[in-house]
């Protein structure tokens, strides 16, 4: 088995086939940086934040759900820094007008300037010129008004990230759980980002869905509390998101690259088609953010030990997912070709957990009733049990099989002649393409 060359066009492709994902309003022509999640690949989405929420926060006792609002008083993004900080250098093509990140126009640093462009002989990508704006920054935070006058007081943001709705539900969950020290505070939900140039499929898009956690301590204790939650970071992506281990890397984030907040920062990167590139990270957060907020607001967030020692504001390590940045990597580690001959066979080697459907249910001739009857009777059964089941009996069964390969559906259950005589079915693996026979009841 191996790899395509033009992998991400692939599956591109097949997310569109078969329905995974689609382009954004595209019955209107489109909406550049948006995309819609079809029956297939809202599924796959649902199954892997499942599988996130499960391992971090439903097995744990130190970890407590969050589901913040969207839409957040102002003075939230003022204290977090967003407001000031959240820009990216935007350039403007003075030939044919394209407004573009300049640090992306080449291998330049976010404080690139049109000197920088020009001397490195940057040309335009949509016409070819070189003949560059100044280099400014574009706070990249969608806005919005409240309530039924538009005004500056009227005036709010979608939220740039899911952290902040866990800093400002900090104190209510302390006052309610009563939680020890370190205990963790988790949410997944949708942030928005006004990207000048969003790509490479969902990598980059202007809407999405994020998976954070923040993890509350004593900032004596951050440096093995950090490794910690790395290394269970790696376990869940490979152990649970089935990735191989060979194409994912840490990057120890230099000081001059991190973020205002953070201490330290390790990018866990993975081999996307388009290169490598960041998957996910883990900061250590400091106290900035409660602290932030205890200038802003003048509220009171230190915690109070129950040993009766002095209390503290604590310090946070944040590891934060990007859905849609996960869902490529598990769909780029999982597309397989098989060659045999000149034929070949496309097959999604999902982890069987996450698969939108875990069996295809067929009756080997659709035109036999008694067959029919059977298949319907042992696909209910299946439904009821497992719940992610479909039905196929169009074609022929060969065809059936490669749709079910390319969807993911790690297994086929076929119901013959044989069945109606013993109650055995054939059962047919996605990965090795081998049939045998188990009984129903074996299902």
């Amino acid at each position: 088995m191996s790899k395509p060359i033009n992998l991400q066009e692939n599956i591109i492709s097949l997310c569109k086939r078969r329905g995974f994902i689609f382009p954004g309003s595209d019955v209107y022509g489109g909406m550049a940086g948006t995309w819609d999640y079809g029956p297939l690949g809202v599924t796959l989405k649902r199954n892997i934040m499942k599988d996130w929420w499960n391992f971090f926060v439903e097995k744990r006792d130190d970890m407590f759900g969050i589901d913040a609002a969207i839409i957040m008083n102002p003075k939230t993004w003022v204290a977090s820094g967003h407001a000031a900080t959240f820009a990216d250098p935007l350039v403007e093509c003075k030939n044919c007008h394209s407004r573009l990140r300049a640090d992306k126009l080449g291998d330049f640093p976010a404080n690139v300037t049109k000197e920088d462009l020009d001397k490195a002989g940057v040309k335009c990508p949509v016409c070819g010129k070189q003949d560059w704006s100044e280099v400014k920054p574009f706070n990249m935070m969608f806005k919005t008004t409240v309530g039924a006058v538009e005004s500056t007081e009227s005036m709010a943001y979608l939220r740039p990230e899911t952290a902040q709705g866990i800093f400002t539900n900090y104190k209510n969950v302390v006052d309610t759980q009563y939680p020890d020290l370190p205990f963790g505070l988790a949410q997944q939900g949708k942030a928005f980002r006004n990207e000048i140039s969003p790509r490479d499929f969902v990598f980059r898009s202007r809407e999405f869905e994020q998976m954070e956690i923040e993890y509350f301590i004593d900032p004596k204790t951050w440096e093995p509390i950090f490794d910690e939650l790395l290394g269970l970071c790696h376990e869940f992506l490979t152990k649970h998101m089935g990735l191989d281990a060979k194409h994912l890397h840490d990057l120890d984030v230099p000081a001059e690259d991190r973020a205002h907040y953070s201490k330290r920062t390790i990018d866990i990167e993975y081999d996307y088609p388009n290169g490598r590139s960041e998957l996910m990270g883990i900061a250590y957060r400091t106290d900035f953010d409660l602290s932030n907020i205890v200038r802003e607001s003048g509220k009171n967030m230190e915690y109070r030990p129950k040993d009766g020692s002095a209390p503290f504001i604590p310090h946070v390590i944040e590891p934060s997912f990007g859905v849609e940045r996960l869902i490529m990597a598990v769909l780029a580690n999982s597309y397989e070709i098989e060659k045999d001959g000149d034929d070949e066979r496309v097959i999604l080697k999902l982890p069987a957990h996450l698969a939108p459907f875990k069996f295809c249910v067929s009756p080997l001739l659709k035109n036999k009733p008694e067959l029919v009857a059977k298949a319907e009777e042992v696909y209910k059964t299946l439904k009821e049990k497992y719940h992610h089941v479909t039905w196929d009996d169009s074609g022929n069964i060969g065809k059936r099989y490669r749709k079910q390969d390319e969807i993911g559906t790690p297994a086929c259950v076929v119901i013959d002649f044989e069945t109606l005589e013993n109650d055995t079915v054939t059962v047919r693996d996605r990965d090795t393409a081998k049939q045998v026979r188990k009984s129903i009841a074996e299902l």
